[in-house]
């Protein structure tokens, strides 16, 4: 009864050690990946304040075309 018992205590341990090191590494992951698309989204807010680039708006016919108020040259 006493082996059994070792056995049943041991595999929990191995279970809750391997779940806690899942766990962590979910965590790790999804944190570099929000800080990797945070980077991104502030690099697209950069970009679309640079001149020289056009808001497209879509058109009633589903095209995308510079609006009518444009101040290009």
């Amino acid at each position: 009864m006493t082996a059994v018992l070792l056995r049943a205590l041991v595999i929990v341990l191995i279970a809750g050690a391997i779940y806690l090191g899942l766990r962590r590494i979910w965590r790790d992951w999804t944190r570099q990946f929000r800080a990797e698309d945070k980077a991104i989204h502030d690099r697209d807010l950069q970009e679309r304040d640079a001149p020289g680039v056009i808001t497209l708006k879509r058109d009633k016919d589903g095209t995308f075309r510079p609006p009518d108020n444009d101040n290009r040259s």
